[in-house]
């Protein structure tokens, strides 16, 4: 099982480097090193014995073995996230255990063990994921929007789970059945320890999983609302740079991106990238500088304070920073349908991932909208289903997608192109069976159970002040297009003075990756600007 990318052995060199930030101890057989659902555990260095490393909700299952000079740990050991592992010692060992406050410390003084490190800690990860059986249990029904809702968040948070449907899995209505659990009370998730969470929120997931943050009273250097591109841009270099750095967004890593199922045109990629993974690999790179990373958090409110500005989360919770980059980018619009609601989660979704191929295998499926996000989406969802309707408003598919997509697409058999189109039907009672395709006046009807809807892009400022520029749109006015009579902002500042905003949600920004990413880099050098000129001097005064 055992390979040397996925559990490589460190060098006698590298350990002797690793054990002053460690100690060395003596572990007995049958000793729990790393409990499952333990947060912030510690890192270990095998010197001499076998460490067993299993699933924590099935002793059973065996993932590895550590044998001399390697080493336990994957990602998750980056953030507060709950172990979904145990790590037991299977014979007496000797290790160097490292605490985890001090394996930060490690990872950033010798570049080499930093860089083995995370590479191999991303691959487990990956594995685990993709490969293995286990984590925390999702049970519930395909037609379910909270079971769907929960598994999306798992998901694109790339959280290791084991799904199971009632109308899939052999034998789990008897199980349910057994412990009295009704279908009233699902979906249920089982954590790391075998408690049953009936019908939990997305919050509730979050904080099983350690992916969300409890905030103690800190003031932050800065506050970067949103985690796409843009802002996971902005995380790695502000907190590379030694600034004390809080990221907070409501769903997931990657934004709109992470959703794309294959970018190629990003610098460095000649044979592209999922927006998964890009997202993925930012958001533990910014971790690694130490940036804080909390998920789900919608923030509601933006006012000063005395220490610069104060956020208000959903939940109520206040956070104090000096500064703020606004990367919250843009969601994609509803139809004005009836039932349009009904459907959500139930046929209608806004990004298409492997959690749909099952249900769009060898299926007619609809995908809405002109944009790369569209194109990829349309050539991802065309390996598995029987047909794909691309339904575009204009009559010009080349309009606002690359030129390589669309080539792609026109040459796809899969693909059935619908220009001057849309949809003006939805037709199912619980579950999406069909749409109607107007195109040029003429409508009709197709057997899709899946729609797929990339159109509109709304930005996402509700929660900022009225007194904050925008354009005609509501996209965010900065530069010298937010000037004022008594200050001109920086080219990527509002015309509240340090707050900055970045990516989509900014008025005339290009809407690629690339240059979201560039534009988080350049607002923190700004960030500094700002900082620098504006050090306790009494300058948040003004009420907004």
């Amino acid at each position: 099982m055992a390979e040397t990318n996925r559990f490589p052995e460190l060098s006698q060199k590298q350990i002797e480097l690793i054990k002053p930030f460690g100690t060395i101890e003596e572990i007995a057989a049958g000793t729990v090193l790393i409990k499952g659902g333990a947060t912030n555990f510690d890192f270990f260095v095998l010197l001499k014995g076998k460490i067993r490393i299993q699933s924590s909700m099935d002793r059973n299952h065996l993932i590895v073995v550590h044998t001399k000079n390697q080493f336990t740990g994957d990602s998750d050991m980056l953030s507060n996230r709950a172990a979904h592992f145990e790590a037991i010692a299977e014979e007496a060992c000797s290790v160097v255990r490292v605490a985890h406050e001090q394996f930060f410390k490690l990872i950033a003084t010798y570049i080499d063990i930093s860089d083995l490190l995370l590479s191999t800690f991303i691959l487990r990860q990956n594995v685990v994921i993709e490969n293995f059986e286990g984590g925390l249990q999702l049970i519930g029904s395909n037609h379910s929007k909270e079971a769907y809702a929960i598994r999306d968040f798992l998901s694109k948070n790339h959280i290791w789970h084991t799904w199971s449907s009632l109308e899939d899995t052999q034998g789990i209505k008897d199980i349910l059945a057994s412990f009295k659990i009704t279908s009233d009370e699902l979906p249920i998730l089982v954590d790391n320890h075998g408690v049953v969470h009936k019908r939990p929120p997305l919050k509730k997931v979050a904080k099983i999983t350690g992916v969300i943050l409890e905030f103690k009273d800190a003031l932050y250097d800065v506050v970067i609302v949103g985690a796409g591109p843009g802002g996971l841009g902005a995380s790695v270099y502000a907190a590379s740079e030694g600034l004390k750095v809080l990221t907070v967004d409501g769903n997931s890593p990657g934004g709109q991106a992470g959703k794309s199922s294959k970018i190629e045109n990003y610098l460095g990629f000649p044979t592209g990238i999922s927006g998964e993974d890009l997202a993925k690999r930012a958001y533990l790179q910014a971790q690694k500088f130490g940036c804080h990373i909390s998920i789900p958090h919608v923030v509601k409110t933006l006012r000063k304070s005395r220490q610069g500005y104060l956020l208000t989360l959903d939940d109520a919770a206040q956070i104090y920073t000096k500064a703020v980059i606004v990367a919250t980018g843009a969601e994609y619009r509803k139809l004005p349908l009836p039932d349009f609601e009904k459907f959500e989660g139930q046929g209608i979704y806004y990004s298409a991932s492997t959690m749909n191929v099952s249900s769009c295998r060898g299926q007619e499926v609809a995908v809405i909208g002109g944009g790369n996000s569209a194109g990829q989406a349309t050539l991802f969802l065309a390996e598995y289903a029987k047909k794909v309707h691309l339904i575009i408003r204009s009559n010009n598919i080349g309009a606002k997608m690359s030129d390589y997509l669309v080539q792609r697409i026109l040459g796809c058999k899969e693909v059935e192109l619908h220009l001057n189109s849309e949809v003006s039907g939805l037709k199912g009672e619980h579950y999406l069976r069909g749409i109607t395709i107007k195109t040029r006046g003429r409508e009709k009807e197709f057997p899709v159970g899946n729609l797929f809807t990339f159109i509109g892009a709304r930005p996402c400022t509700h929660w900022l002040p009225e007194t904050v520029l925008r354009d005609k749109s509501g996209f965010l006015l900065t530069g010298t297009d937010a000037r004022s009579k008594d200050a001109v902002p920086q080219v990527l500042e509002t015309n509240l003075p340090g707050v900055f905003a970045v990516g989509d949600v900014r008025s005339g920004s290009t809407k690629r990756v690339a240059s979201a990413v560039g534009e988080g880099a350049m607002a923190v050098s700004q960030l500094h600007n700002f900082l620098s000129k504006n050090n306790d001097n009494g300058a948040y005064a003004k009420p907004i």
